[in-house]
């Protein structure tokens, strides 16, 4: 698409960190590519299959090595290498934070969905982004009935992981796990899920719990700064996503349940006060494990303890704001035949 303005989708969205007028442009397959706004392009295939697809990168600008699988997606797509077959509405969540180098430019956008952007006086542009990204997520789901909808927020974590890739199933609501799903993440490299415990303001969780999508927050790895990603590392998942995009029958190899690592959430630990602070390194990886009774936090008088036999930390940041979880306890479960379909 030589002249176009989708040569550098990227760097368009970067250069209009807010907002960007829509415009629209032809595939030669005869396929649209329309832009909605800054970081949002949607592409229509003249044919397509029966999957609509959300994949969401960059919600915290500093996590690099999704920006980069999907603007190699995007831009196989534009060239021609790469034919699209099924709808697909590309996200890159916070261009604004992608500048700065940074998590956030004021507020934490992950945890602005499903309304939180709405809730208080606050005001910020992440709150307005996110009000945005949920209509655009909502007018793609609505376009049409009876097709498979699927949303892969991908990230990158803060700090390493004992276990490098993992995936966040949002809440079910007590509807059973999708093997399919499970079977999709295992064959990308992905061998860790850890099963929500509620309702969160994740955008997963917006798409999964609003449309009814096999959504998931998915952990690619550790943060690093644009540029410095191991291309090789995501080869497995960026490899999968091309032959959902490209090939509309396309299922995923089957699996047994033994290929993934399960987890389920032992309790939330939230910030309360600037008090607050952890008992174990600033540096402990995602997933390391302590053995009950060791006192993992304190915020004033009130303390953390690991309840279960062994409970591992996910996430664990002291630096969030007040109110907001500084971390998560989790404990290996399994899941069963019978949870699935």
């Amino acid at each position: 698409m030589n002249g176009s303005r989708l040569d550098d989708f990227l760097a368009l969205s970067r250069a209009h960190p807010w907002e960007l007028a829509p415009f629209s442009e032809s595939l030669p397959d005869g396929g649209q590519v329309q832009v909605w706004d800054t970081g949002v392009l949607c592409i229509e295939p003249a044919m397509p299959g029966n999957r609509d697809l959300v994949l969401s990168c960059g919600i915290h600008g500093n996590e690099t090595a999704p920006i980069e699988l999907c603007e190699r997606l995007l831009n196989a797509i534009l060239s021609g290498r790469l034919t699209c077959r099924q709808r697909l509405l590309f996200i890159f969540g916070n261009p604004a934070a992608m500048n700065l180098g940074v998590r956030e430019v004021e507020e934490n956008l992950n945890r602005l969905f499903s309304g939180a952007h709405a809730r208080g006086e606050r005001r910020n542009h992440e709150r307005t982004r996110a009000a945005r990204l949920e209509q655009y997520v909502s007018r793609f789901f609505r376009a049409r009935e009876g097709a498979e909808r699927l949303h892969y927020d991908l990230h990158t974590a803060i700090r390493p992981s004992a276990y490098e890739k993992f995936a966040i199933y949002p809440f079910t609501h007590g509807a059973p796990y999708s093997r399919r799903q499970l079977a999709f993440l295992s064959s990308a490299g992905v061998d860790t899920i850890l099963l929500a415990h509620g309702p969160t303001t994740t955008f997963s969780y917006f798409s999964a719990h609003g449309f009814g999508a096999h959504a998931f927050t998915v952990e690619l790895g550790k943060v690093m700064p644009f540029g410095q990603n191991d291309a090789r590392r995501f080869a497995a998942m960026e490899q999968n996503l091309e032959q959902l995009i490209g090939d509309p029958d396309w299922q995923p190899p089957a699996f047994d349940l033994d290929q993934i690592r399960v987890f389920r959430v032992c309790q939330e630990i939230i910030k309360q006060s600037e008090q607050f602070c952890f008992h174990f390194s600033d540096g402990v990886a995602n997933f390391s494990a302590f053995p009950a009774g060791t006192r993992l936090a304190e915020d004033g008088e009130q303390q953390w303890f690991a309840r279960e036999p062994e409970e591992a930390v996910v996430f664990p940041n002291a630096g969030v704001t007040e109110g907001q979880r500084a971390a998560l306890m989790v404990a290996a479960t399994t899941l069963t035949a019978d949870m699935l379909v």
